[in-house]
């Protein structure tokens, strides 16, 4: 690999200078390698955030992530592997959901999951609420499992994609989180490096996402979209609406639960979104996985999947493969405490980040990855925008314990519902879907 002073690319890139391959390779292994300081990496990472960088050197900054570790390989099954990946919402459990579906198609699905950081959930602090369910396993194991079985899901390791591990460590400490080459980059590449063929992105925006506006997640999207491209990857995005919670359930063994109810074929006003999402996540898995000839066909299967029970038999088989003990009993917190309306009218708004960050207040969600969770806590939410509310009705339950600040809690929850005299236009859950070639909105 040629040799660069890293002083002179830093340079370059102040000055918004572009990238080679070469230079992009070189600044990835060297830092991989621990042979690049974290303060000139930073110094870098910090450059890219103000100078940006083009969809070309996006594309081999990926690539260069990608390889810096192992890269999974499934080209010996017969059928496409697909994955969907979410950029993070509040009461998002629709992983739990949609890939038992996809697997009971026949599509061999393989994930490999990350813990919740902020007001967002992560899947594998909900798949660990049931108890003695692990994650932990060698590549080989997952690669095995997902041959045998068509479906696995495991914790990140450092194996893959030890690159973006680090950068992202780094990224999180230097205010250099936000910029949309090194989020793309990030995801992306752990992507790639699962050696999937397909894969599904829902990307959020609002009030409870990290993109605030539609627009911002369309850019974020056109470049995912790209960047999957470049690299043979067909990845077809659902742009959904994050401003109000998905489903009823915040918090990690309750949004197990809510799952669970739907896999089981149950239904509810309040997590008809979460099925709504889930079915339309799953029927783009199965269409990219070539067992369905269009996606309308891909819906229908979907669909008949989950009445017939297919999809919870899937999950149960999961969850017993890799450990659960019970998925029947989960855990409950000590302590639940409701939350009346003091007025009249109609919810015309909620701040979903506050809600989320409420969650972390009892605990069911970190503030750094070092934080302890408790599986049991959270939140139910019994409002949705649009729905009219007396005085003295339920609008939450808080589920927690009394050594926790449950009345800050509440306070928080509250303030984060702004009421109106008359109903709301009811939000798009799905406002857009990028296919190959097109996109599309929603009426």
């Amino acid at each position: 690999m040629k040799k660069f002073i890293p002083a002179q690319l830093i340079k370059k890139k102040k000055y918004g200078g572009h990238h080679s391959e070469e230079e992009l390779k070189f600044l990835v292994n060297e830092y991989t390698a621990r042979r690049l300081p974290d303060y000139q990496m930073s110094a870098w990472l910090m450059a890219v955030c103000l100078k940006g960088m083009s969809d070309e050197e996006t594309v081999l900054l990926t690539s260069a992530m990608k390889n810096s570790g192992q890269v999974l390989n499934f080209s010996h099954l017969p059928s496409p592997v697909v994955d969907k990946h979410s950029t993070g919402g509040v009461g998002d459990k629709t992983t739990l959901i949609v890939a038992p579906i996809a697997a009971a198609a026949g599509v061999p699905v393989a994930m490999v999951a990350g813990r919740g950081l902020g007001h967002t959930g992560g899947t594998l602090d909900k798949l660990k609420s049931m108890r003695g369910f692990s994650v932990a396993m060698s590549l080989s194991e997952f690669q095995a499992k997902v041959s045998q079985f068509g479906l696995a899901i495991m914790g990140q390791t450092e194996e893959i994609c030890p690159a973006d591990r680090l950068m992202y460590a780094l990224r999180d400490v230097t205010g250099t989180v936000d910029s949309l080459p090194l989020i793309c980059s990030s995801i992306m590449s752990k992507k790639l490096a699962e050696g999937v063929d397909g894969l599904v992105l829902d990307v959020k925006y609002g009030s409870g996402a990290f993109m605030k506006t539609i627009e911002e997640a369309r850019r974020l999207s056109l470049l995912l979209k790209k960047i999957g491209s470049a690299h043979g990857l067909a990845v077809r995005i659902l742009l959904t609406n994050m401003n109000q919670p998905l489903g009823q359930f915040i918090g990690n063994s309750l949004e197990v639960f809510e799952a669970l109810e739907i896999l089981r074929g149950k239904s509810s006003p309040l997590f008809a979104d979460t099925k709504e999402l889930s079915l339309e996540i799953a029927a783009h898995m199965i269409h990219l996985g070539r067992k369905s000839s269009s996606l309308r066909e891909g819906r229908d299967r979907a669909s008949r999947l989950l009445e017939e029970g297919h999809a919870y038999k899937v999950f149960k088989d999961l969850c017993l493969r890799q450990g659960a003990l019970d998925i029947e009993n989960l855990p409950h917190a000590p302590h639940v405490l409701e939350l009346k309306a003091k007025h009249r009218g109609y919810i015309e708004s909620m701040d979903t980040e506050s809600i989320g960050l409420a969650a972390v207040l009892l605990e069911a969600g970190r503030t750094t990855l070092e934080d302890e969770i408790d599986y049991r806590t959270g939140i139910e939410c019994l409002v949705k925008v649009g729905k009219k509310v007396e005085r003295g009705d339920t609008l939450f339950k808080i589920h927690g314990r009394k050594d926790l600040p449950m009345k800050d809690v509440g306070l928080r929850l509250e303030s984060s519902l702004a009421f109106f005299t008359s109903p709301p236009l009811a939000p798009n859950l799905i406002a857009e879907t990028m296919t190959e070639g097109e996109t599309r909105g929603r009426e």
